[in-house]
Formats: C-alpha cells, structure tokens, sequence
C-alpha cells in the first residue's frame, strides 16, 4: 500500500539494528560495561599516543580527582532532586486521588465493553494483549463482512486488514510472558504501528469510493475505537515505565555513587602516579592505574548515560498520539484520490 509506514520499530527506524538494540534492548548493565570500557581504553590510549610518556606530581591529577569528587556530590544530589519529582506526582489530596482512580476504572471499563470482556486484565502485558487480539478479531470480521465491492476498493480494504491481523500476530506473540519493569511490554507496544492503522481506517470510512456494506462498517467502527484505546494504554504503560525506570536509575545511582566516591577520594589523597614504575606490553602501570580509578569513578555517569539513551530514544518514537506519523512517507495524492 502506497506510503504505508514498517509495523515494527525496527522497520521504521533510520539506525542499524546494532544501533537499535543497543539504544533499546541491551541490558542497561551492559551498556554501561561498554561506555565504561571505551573510556578506559580512550585514557590509556591517548597516553601511549603523547609524546612524553608520564605523569606529572600534583596538577593535572589532582584537578582531575577533585573534579569527579565533586562531580559524584552534585550527581547525587541531582538523583535526589529527580527522585522527589518523581515521588511527587504520585501525591495528592483524598480529592486528586479519587478522580485518578474514577479516570483508571472508566478507562478499564471502556477497554472491557470494547474487548467483549466482563473484566479488563490487571497485567499490562494482558491488557495490551486483550486490546490487540481484539482488533485482529475486529479486522478478520471486517473482511468476512465485505461483499460486492470493485476490486481497486476490495485490494486496498483487505490489504489495510491483513496487514493489522499480521503486526497484531506479532505482536501478541512478544507480549506473551512479557513483564512489567522489564522493556519487553513497552517494546512490543511500540511494535504496534496503531497511528498509521487509525489513519488509514478513518481514510477507508470516509472515500466515497468505498461503498463498505453496513455490518463492515460497524466492525470497522469498532476497529477504530479499540486503536484509540490501544493509543492511550501505551502512553499510560510508557509513562508507568519512565517512572520505573527513573526510580531504578535513582537508587542505582545512589549505590553506585558511594563506591566511585571512595575511589576517587583515595585516589586524591594517596596516589601517586609518578612513583608508580613498570609496564606490561608497553602499557604503563601508572596509566593503567589512573584510567581504571577515573573509569570507576565516572561509573555513576556511565549509568545514568545508558538509562537516558534508551528513555530518550522511547521518548522520540512516541512524541505523537493518534493518526500523526512523524516520518517521512510517500503519500503524494493520497487525499486528492482517496477522498
């Protein structure tokens, strides 16, 4: 179908898949292992390369301890400062809190009556599950409702049917066992391409090409109202998740700071890299030693890096609700042909 954007978030993605994964679906603890690494290897590095092999007694390491020393407090103190913001969007008045919770329980019993269920599931994983399979359902009696059709008409409505029945497969399929806290949940749901099916049923209702018969547009309907519904669980599930995340990063911030504190406080005090003599393969021991208390020491930055790139990169993929595709698609005509 002309200018139909990929289903999966791999498909619509400019970068590598190595980029990707590593973005979204690495262990954070491995990314931050690598980012780690690579600054180790940046220092010792740029030390074989200088001219002058060594160190120097006080200034340069001095200043470069004391600033991570300093660096370490205000980082925790940062982590301390987003905790409490964090923290303070789950307070609130006996009022405040009642109406979150009659907003909860209306949105649950909209997805209830939409999904032909007396109760909506409690997981996130099975209440995407519930809204997904349920369009697959929608989108397969659609196509047993259509009949007498012209053929261009029948090509694009099956065409917009199988591909929601085929990305709904899917994405049932990664939902399955999914948990919550973990990425899986959120990733699945940002496997769901819901703008682009939203917009394309609304375009298939309003041609006046399309004579849909009335059952189907009845299904049809009912597709768009639960695509709606899916759009706003997954901004809701996304928002539980940053909140997770935020509070995941803040308390490994917090344990992690004490360590690169201590290093980079005895280093400061007791190391002394130009007494430090012999080299293995050519490698200082001295330049070994002040990379790896420096690597440690930037370890709460590391973290905080690895944690930012996948919230960041989440945040980006889902700035729009509803019908709006941020990426360039060829769809030159469409309104003109189609309406």
């Amino acid at each position: 179908m002309s200018g139909e954007p990929g289903d999966t978030m791999r498909e619509r993605a400019d970068e590598s898949s190595r980029v990707l994964w590593l973005l979204l679906n690495a262990d954070r603890w491995l990314v931050t292992a690598l980012l780690s690494a690579i600054l180790f290897c940046s220092i010792v590095v740029v030390g074989l390369l200088v001219s002058e092999p060594g160190f120097r007694a006080g200034d340069p390491i001095e200043t470069l301890y004391q600033a991570l020393i300093t660096s370490t407090v205000t980082g925790v103190t940062l982590v301390l400062t987003l905790s409490q913001l964090v923290l303070s969007q789950e307070l609130g008045s006996a009022g405040d809190q009642r109406e979150r919770m009659r907003g909860a329980l209306s949105f649950r019993r909209d997805v209830a009556d939409a999904v032909d269920t007396a109760v909506s599931p409690a997981e996130p994983s099975a209440f995407l599950r519930a809204l997904v399979g349920a369009t697959r359902d929608r989108a397969e009696a659609i196509d047993g409702a259509l009949t007498d059709l012209e053929p261009d008409a029948r090509n694009r409505v099956t065409s917009y049917l199988d591909a929601v029945i085929e990305n709904a497969d899917g994405v049932i399929e990664q939902l399955d066992g999914a948990t919550f806290g973990e990425f899986d949940v959120v990733r699945a749901a940002l496997n769901y391409n819901y703008s682009w099916k939203l917009y394309e049923g609304r375009s298939i209702r309003e041609t006046d090409d399309i004579d849909l018969p009335e059952a189907a547009v009845a299904e049809l309907e009912s597709l768009l109202d639960l695509l709606e519904l899916f759009g706003s669980a997954r901004e809701h599930f996304k928002t539980l998740y940053f909140q997770w995340e935020l509070s995941n990063l803040s308390r490994t911030l917090l344990y992690t700071a004490v360590p690169a504190l201590a290093v980079a406080v005895s280093s400061l005090l007791f190391l002394d890299p130009s007494a430090i003599d012999g080299a293995t393969a050519g490698v200082p021991h001295a330049l070994v030693l002040v990379a790896a208390t420096t690597t440690v020491s930037l370890v709460p930055f590391t973290i905080l890096l690895a944690y930012v790139l996948r919230i960041v990169t989440v945040t980006k993929r889902t700035l729009s609700i509803g019908p709006f595709i941020l990426r360039e698609t060829d769809r030159s005509g469409d309104i003109s042909e189609r309406t």
